[in-house]
């Protein structure tokens, strides 16, 4: 039997040893891979926790720092929630220096990225 851990109930998800769900620590391959090939310089998970509002914050999943040294926030979602979808776009119109991109996993396509707001970076 897999025992569960504190952070895995309260998630709701189940964990690796790292704090990242599966779909997670699958793009955190795909970031090592983009880093090795010299696409990216690096990346950190769940490194930043931005300020919304009083008492509302939001902690991208993955920041990536690209090789001009410009810096993106990459959500990973197997799907996408309402407060999610809320928080990633009012962090997008509050921090506009930065990129922000919801990835998904498609079977087809790979690692599918949609920047907030829509733009062509």
């Amino acid at each position: 039997m897999k025992k569960w851990t504190s952070q895995t109930i309260a998630k709701g998800r189940i964990s690796t040893q790292n704090g990242m769900n599966k779909l997670e620590a699958r793009y955190a391959q795909h970031l090592r891979l983009l880093q090795h090939n010299a696409e990216i310089h690096s990346f950190c998970f769940e490194r930043h926790n931005l300020k919304l509002a009083d008492r509302t914050y939001y902690r991208p999943d993955f920041a990536v720092m690209l090789p001009d040294g410009k810096i993106e926030f990459h959500e990973v979602k197997g799907f996408m929630r309402d407060d999610a979808n809320v928080k990633i776009k009012v962090a997008a119109q509050q921090f506009p220096h930065n990129v922000f991109r919801l990835v998904q996993w498609d079977k087809k396509m790979g690692w599918k990225k949609t920047a907030y707001p829509p733009h062509d970076k």
